[in-house]
C-alpha cells in the first residue's frame, strides 16, 4: 500500500466516513486488476523485444488482454485521462479505423515506432490490443520475420501499451485511489460521489457486454454481422464476455455492503449461459444460435436488475453517465 493510500485510511478510521464499499472495492478489486495488468503488459513489451514475430507474442498477448478486462469497466479517473482506454482498446470499430490506421503507418514505414514520445501521439487506432491484434492474427499480415517494419511496429505498440498501464497503476496508487477512499476533496466531495463512480463502471460494463459485445454480431435478425466480434481474429470474442463477467462479480462482491444472493445468482446463470456459444459468435446468422446469444444478453440484463435491488437501492445511488455511453 502506498503512503498516500494508507494516509486516506487512516484519515477515514478517525472521521468514521468511509464510504461503504468504496475502500474494499478500490483495495481488492482496482488496485490489484491494475497491478495485472501493468505486470502482463510488461511481459509483453519484453517478449517482444525478444522475438517480436506473431507466434511468439501470442501468448504473451492473450495474457495481457485477459488482464485488461479485469479493469476495462474501470472508464473513469486515469483511464479516462489523455484518452488511455481507447488507445488501449479501439473498439467498437464499425468503420474499419484501426485497419486503415495501422496500413498507413505500414505503407509508409512511419519512423515513429523508433521514438516511444513519438508513437504516443499516433493515431489512437494505431496503438493498443486491437492494432496489435491485426499483426498478430490476421491473415496476410502475421507472417513477417524480424526485419520487417511490422516487427518494429508490434514492438512500438507493445512498449506503447507497457507505458499506459503502468501510468494507469501510478495514478491509481498515488493520486485517484486516496481522493476516492477519502471522498472529500475536488474530485470526490462527499462519499456518495464515489460509490457512484464505482456503482456506474459495474452498470454500464454489464452493459457494454450486452449491447456492445453481444450487440454488435448480433446486428439485426435480418443483418446480422459477425464480422464485428470483438476480437474475432484472436478469437475471443466469447472468452472477453466471460472475463469481463468475472471480473464485473468481483466488483459486486467488492462493492457491496451485505450478502447478494440474487446477483450472484444472476451472474451464474448468464456464465452458464456462455457454456454451448461459438468462440466469435460465428453463428448468429443460424436462428438456433442466434437465439443463444440473445439468451445470454437477457441473462446479463437480469444481473443489471439484481444489482439495482442488492447494490444500489441498499447505497441509495443508481447509475450514471460513464464514458462508455454512447459508443
Amino acid at each position: 500500500m502506498t503512503r498516500c493510500l494508507a494516509a486516506a485510511l487512516a484519515l477515514i478510521a478517525t472521521a468514521g466516513a468511509a464510504p461503504a464499499g468504496v475502500p474494499d472495492a478500490v483495495e481488492d478489486h482496482v488496485l490489484p486488476g491494475l497491478d495485472r495488468f501493468a505486470t502482463a503488459s510488461r511481459a509483453l513489451s519484453d517478449t517482444a523485444l525478444a522475438d517480436c514475430r506473431a507466434a511468439a507474442l501470442r501468448p504473451a498477448y492473450h495474457a495481457a488482454f485477459d488482464a485488461w478486462l479485469g479493469i476495462a469497466h474501470l472508464r473513469f479517473g486515469p483511464l479516462e485521462q489523455e484518452g488511455r482506454a481507447l488507445a488501449i482498446a479501439f473498439w467498437p470499430d464499425s468503420r474499419g479505423i484501426v485497419a486503415r490506421s495501422t496500413d498507413a503507418l505500414i505503407a509508409d514505414a512511419d519512423e515513429a515506432v523508433d521514438d516511444p514520445q513519438a508513437f504516443a501521439e499516433v493515431s489512437v487506432a494505431a496503438r493498443g490490443l486491437f492494432a496489435l491484434e491485426r499483426l498478430l492474427f490476421e491473415p496476410g499480415m502475421a507472417g513477417y520475420t524480424e526485419d520487417d517494419y511490422r516487427c518494429a511496429l508490434a514492438r512500438a505498440i507493445s512498449a506503447d501499451l507497457a507505458r499506459m498501464a503502468d501510468a494507469v497503476a501510478q495514478d491509481w496508487r498515488a493520486d485517484h485511489a486516496p481522493a476516492m477512499i477519502a471522498a472529500d476533496n475536488t474530485t470526490y466531495r462527499a462519499p456518495r460521489e464515489a460509490q457512484q463512480a464505482l456503482y456506474t463502471a459495474l452498470t454500464t460494463g454489464l452493459a457494454f457486454n450486452a449491447d456492445q459485445r453481444l450487440g454488435q454480431p448480433l446486428g439485426s435478425f435480418d443483418r446480422p454481422r459477425p464480422e464485428r466480434a470483438e476480437a474475432r481474429h484472436a478469437e475471443r470474442s466469447l472468452r472477453n464476455v466471460k472475463l469481463s463477467l468475472v471480473a464485473l462479480r468481483d466488483l459486486a462482491r467488492a462493492l457491496a455492503d451485505a450478502p447478494i444472493p440474487q446477483t450472484e445468482a444472476a451472474f451464474e446463470t448468464a456464465l452458464d449461459a456462455t457454456a454451448t456459444l461459438d468462440t466469435v459468435f460465428a453463428g448468429v446468422d443460424d436462428p438456433q444460435e442466434r437465439l443463444k446469444v440473445e439468451i445470454l444478453q437477457q441473462r446479463i440484463a437480469a444481473i443489471s436488475g439484481a444489482i439495482a435491488t442488492e447494490i444500489g437501492a441498499p447505497l441509495g445511488i443508481s447509475a450514471g453517465f460513464n464514458a462508455t455511453d454512447g459508443d
